[in-house]
């Protein structure tokens, strides 16, 4: 048999070294480049088979654990069911604090946030959300007792006010210079401190006062609603724009047959899915 001249067979081993390195290159940029739109996550969730779905898993009536049961139970939760089977695919729910919600979306440790999620300008510069489907406002929480009347924000300079962490609720507080604001990573501790009195009032939706009012044994009550009407909707990653199609068109189709509108009714005695229409003004004095 003949043999090639050595000088070849040098020339084919440095081709090879050559493809294996540029190999190696691409496939290293492979792994950082961001995802095409063959790439969509909806893609990635429909072949998984499930869509992973965060939320606190600790917030009354949204989303919570039945006490009887020991299973998710809530408006958020039941909306993400209805939307994953409107998208072919099973609900796969993680709990996580409401502080870390956001940066774990960031993570890709989950697909989608159905959790209250405020629909802000900041957020969407990071983020895209869905179509609302929760229209609701903040609202004051008080003790039973309490003698002050806080009918704004700025009565509650001097005093401690209680907020979600990382919340809008947390934003509005600190747009008010002479608040104390103390934050938690979760519902029912702020409203412990208020009950035991280590805050003068706590802030949050106005869906969760009215369903607290009814379900809680602590000494709370319902203060006045601050604020102007909050929209929130499902956030996701950005880059994904059939998924954002996909859930956009699922709450469309539940909003149409009515079905939102149901859900809504159940947890909290009113349609929550829209925007409540504008009270007419009352007619002046003569």
């Amino acid at each position: 048999m003949r043999k090639e001249p050595f000088h070849h067979s040098r020339r084919a081993f440095g081709l090879a070294a050559v493809l294996l390195a540029l190999g190696a290159v691409l496939l290293a940029l492979g792994a950082v480049m961001p995802a095409t739109a063959a790439d969509d996550l909806l893609d990635t969730a429909r072949a998984r088979g499930t869509l992973r779905i965060a939320l606190e898993g600790t917030y009354p009536p949204f989303n919570f654990r039945d006490p009887k049961t020991g299973q998710l139970a809530g408006y958020d939760v039941e909306v993400a069911q209805a939307v994953a089977a409107r998208l072919g695919l099973k609900p796969a729910f993680v709990t996580t604090e409401w502080a870390a919600i956001l940066a774990g979306l960031a993570a890709g440790k989950y697909d989608v946030i159905v959790s209250q999620v405020g629909i802000t300008d900041k957020r969407q510069q990071a983020f895209d959300f869905s179509r609302p489907y929760t229209y609701s406002s903040p609202q004051l929480i008080v003790r039973r007792n309490e003698q002050a009347h806080y009918a704004s924000l700025e009565d509650l300079k001097g005093k401690k006010l209680g907020v979600g962490q990382g919340s809008v609720f947390e934003q509005q507080a600190k747009r008010v210079p002479g608040i104390e604001v103390r934050s938690y990573p979760a519902a029912p501790e702020n409203l412990q401190d208020l009950a035991f009195g280590r805050v003068d009032a706590a802030l949050n939706d106005s869906l969760m006062v009215a369903y607290l009012l009814k379900n809680s044994k602590l000494p709370i009550r319902a203060g006045a609603r601050v604020g102007q009407v909050e929209r929130m909707g499902i956030a996701m990653r950005k880059g994904n724009p059939k998924l954002k199609a996909a859930i956009d068109g699922a709450l469309g189709a539940m909003e149409a047959d009515g079905s939102l509108k149901a859900i809504s009714t159940k947890w909290f005695g009113s349609d929550a899915s829209r925007p409540a229409p504008a009270v007419p003004a009352a007619p002046a004095a003569r």
